[in-house]
């Protein structure tokens, strides 16, 4: 409970009164009588404004949220037996970026009000709406109080799913070119046969059905398309090397860490090669250790999220040859693994006798995650001598980095270098390559 302005400046004013009433005799009466009946209606306006019941609230929001998205709340207020003026805000999960709070209402009688706004999760995991704030005003506008109303609600966030729901309407080969991956087009060269047809300008001979050709008096194809029903198993380093976070770029509604672009990133690739007719799996090591072993169907796309949607990376090194002994266990049939880290020139050994060990059975890619601030430096105008510096820092770095990649692709080992934007293209357009080549 708290006073409002219109009865501090009254009491700003009776007390000034009294100054005056204290040097001119008169003004005494008027000043008592003054005092008097400004605490009386402060006590009524009281009394009135703690009968006045509290408005019902109903939120209206999803329960699934994906991360760095902003998603609208709907906040709908049942006017009580009497007009009255209330301050709205809602006890969203703190951090988030909030746009359309706090409003101000008018509640009138048998209306219901509404409150319209959005917000942007920083984080991911559970997090909990409390109730909604409400400041009351008394009849007299002298008090205002604060209460609560509303239910207690909690809702999920999960790694940025938003792109799945654009992929959900177009082809793989549309949904690819979508995020960027660059799809080198060929006609009837899979794995798998598909059918037979007729022969066309640009079929290699070894298409052609010579047998067929001659029961059927003219040219007949073999048409194959890319084998289904393989294996991707998409590892996530959960330790210290994911921890890096980026201010948010231009076409990124907020900064997010190189883990949450490894989980978005994990979630598209796993979504196309799932439409492809592939089995998908994750494992998650370094930190936080999760499982799911591959599934096929659209449906494994919920399991993943449910696996992944609180992991987070922790302030530990990552061991990843226990890592890769743990996953020769868990994965015995061959597929295609990705791993997603942050390399380091310490990391290299361990990385490559990880990595060789899985060799023996699967076909591995390492995508590497730059901060893109390195590229950013390098793009910059030298104007001072720190600049310069800085500058050679930076390359020297980078070109040690350079050096760490290569000791792996020595090893026949493809390594993507790129940055948390550049992810997800780049690991599609990287399994689709290898569904082109047949490599699994």
């Amino acid at each position: 409970m708290r006073p409002t302005l219109a009865l501090i400046g009254l009491l700003v004013a009776w007390g000034l009164g009294g100054v005056a009433a204290s040097l001119w005799s008169p003004a005494v009466l008027p000043w008592n009588a003054f005092g008097g009946v400004l605490v009386l209606l402060s006590i009524l306006d009281l009394a009135l404004l703690l009968r006045r019941p509290t408005p019902d609230v109903v939120r209206t929001m999803p329960e699934a949220w994906p991360i760095g998205i902003a998603r609208p709340v709907s906040l709908q207020i049942e006017g009580g037996p009497q007009t009255q003026h209330v301050e709205v805000f809602d006890l969203h999960p703190p951090g988030w970026r909030v746009d359309g709070l706090p409003r101000r209402l008018r509640l009138t009688p048998g209306t219901v009000s509404h409150v319209d706004y959005t917000l942007q999760p920083d984080a991911r995991g559970a997090a909990v709406f409390e109730g909604v704030q409400l400041r009351l005003r008394s009849p007299l506008g002298l008090w205002r109080q604060r209460r609560e109303a509303g239910t207690r609600q909690q809702v999920r966030v999960f790694p940025n799913f938003a792109p799945l729901t654009r992929f959900a309407l177009l082809s793989a080969d549309r949904a690819s070119r979508l995020v960027g991956a660059h799809i080198k087009r060929r006609r009837g060269e899979g794995t798998d046969f598909h059918q037979m047809r007729e022969y066309r300008v640009g079929d290699s001979l070894r298409q052609i059905d010579w047998k067929a050709s001659s029961r059927a008096r003219k040219l007949i194809s073999r048409e194959y398309q890319d084998e289904k029903n393989q294996q991707l198993v998409v590892v996530l380093d959960t330790g210290r090397r994911m921890l890096a976070q980026e201010p948010a770029s231009a076409n990124a509604g907020s900064a997010l860490s190189h883990f949450d672009h490894a989980l978005d990133a994990a979630l598209v690739v796993s979504y196309l090669a799932l439409r492809q007719g592939d089995a998908v799996g994750l494992f998650a090591t370094g930190g936080e250790s999760r499982w799911m072993a591959p599934q096929r169907g659209m449906g494994a796309v919920d399991t993943l999220l449910r696996v992944s949607h609180d992991l987070q990376p922790q302030p530990v090194a990552t061991d990843y040859l226990a890592a890769a002994t743990e996953l020769s266990l868990r994965q015995r049939r061959r597929g295609l693994l990705m791993l997603v880290t942050n390399l380091r020139d310490e990391d290299i050994e361990d990385v490559l006798a990880a990595v060789r060990m899985l060799q023996k059975r699967h076909l591995v890619i390492v995508a590497s995650l730059r901060e893109r601030a390195l590229d950013e430096v390098l793009s910059n105008e030298v104007h001072e001598h720190e600049d310069a510096v800085f500058a050679g820092a930076t390359a020297r770095y980078l070109a040690q980095r350079k050096v760490a990649h290569d000791a792996l692709r020595n090893h026949r080992i493809a390594v993507l270098d790129v940055t948390g934007d550049e992810l997800p293209s780049a690991l599609v357009e990287r399994y689709l390559a290898v569904k082109r080549d047949g490599l699994l």
